[in-house]
């Protein structure tokens, strides 16, 4: 099939992968016009071969761990070479939920570019000039340079900068358009919304409770000292050490749009009570996953924007 929607994840973040494709072909009228494959980083041996190695990220060199929240990225940059460098690709991580029909973005004029996405949002878009790739419009024709193994392998050589690479800043300007940012809200969800992406990890609704698993960065170049006090509580502490625990999320529209489709797909079988008490024992969802559901309101029915009548719980 020549369009493609393509979820990246690794093993902690499968359930939020699971509830992505759900939301995608929730919300579309054309799901036969386009496939949704979930890339699982646990997948390709490259990632476990370079376990405990060293890789350049800004600049500097950190650990990779495979057990890290984060994990995923890199197959990011992955669709292109899977479409066998033909069609066209929506790549999006799997924090990104859609509410709007994906193929309003799928099918799109892109006007000749080979990618189509928005800035990041405070000093990395601002000030470093970093495109979000947390979701992506592809021409793959155009990106035959994507080559995602020899690309990871470069970055344990020091010949590639995961922040480059991941924030398209080795890409030619003029091979970038930007869409609205309604395509990928960070943590923004009001009826405009076409795809919520809950950036904020430590409120991300499925986490809720569980000790933090993600390794902030640690340059800031808007203000270097706090680079530094994340290095040292890194190196006193350990990588996790002093982060404290995933809190709720403080927008209750974004939480329960979440929680309905999670449990959606409960109720459809696309993912079983007992995989999901899996998950809870592995610390990957909150421990009370089940009892949540059983007081999450449905959510409006398809195609209705989920924020159709002002709030989720009213629609209920």
């Amino acid at each position: 099939m020549k369009h493609a929607v393509f979820i990246q994840t690794n093993h902690k973040q499968i359930v939020g992968a699971i509830v992505a494709e759900h939301a995608l072909r929730r919300y579309s009228t054309h799901n036969d016009k386009f496939d949704v494959q979930i890339i699982n980083s646990n997948d390709y041996p490259f990632f476990a071969a370079r376990e405990g190695q060293e890789y350049l990220r800004d600049g500097v060199y950190r650990t990779w761990l495979n057990d890290d929240l984060q994990s995923f990225t890199p197959t990011r940059m992955m669709p292109p070479e899977l479409m066998g460098y033909e069609g066209r690709a929506v790549v999006i991580d799997p924090d990104i939920f859609a509410c709007v029909d994906i193929w309003d973005l799928l099918s799109r004029d892109m006007g000749g570019k080979a990618i189509m996405c928005r800035m990041r949002s405070g000093p990395k878009g601002m000030i470093d000039g970093n495109f979000a790739s947390s979701a992506m419009l592809l021409d793959c024709a155009q990106l035959t340079h994507w080559k995602g193994e020899e690309q990871f392998n470069a970055m344990f050589e020091g010949n590639l900068d995961y922040q480059d690479w991941i924030g398209l800043r080795n890409e030619p300007r003029e091979s970038i358009e930007l869409f609205e940012k309604e395509w990928n809200d960070f943590d923004k969800f009001t009826p405009a919304t076409k795809m919520l992406h809950t950036t904020r990890r430590k409120t991300q609704p499925w986490k809720t409770g569980l000790k933090v698993d993600w390794r902030p960065s640690e340059v800031f170049r808007a203000f270097p000292p706090i680079g530094w006090a994340l290095k040292l509580r890194r190196q006193i502490f350990g990588e996790y050490g002093l982060m404290g625990n995933y809190k709720a999320h403080p927008d209750k529209n974004q939480e329960l749009f979440f929680l309905g489709l999670l449990k959606e797909c409960v109720n459809e079988g696309k993912l079983t009570e007992d995989f999901l008490r899996s998950e809870m024992e592995k610390n990957h969802v909150r421990h009370d996953a089940i009892d949540v559901l059983e007081k999450t309101p449905d959510l409006p029915k398809a195609p209705a924007h989920p924020l159709s009548t002002g709030d989720i719980a009213r629609a209920a």
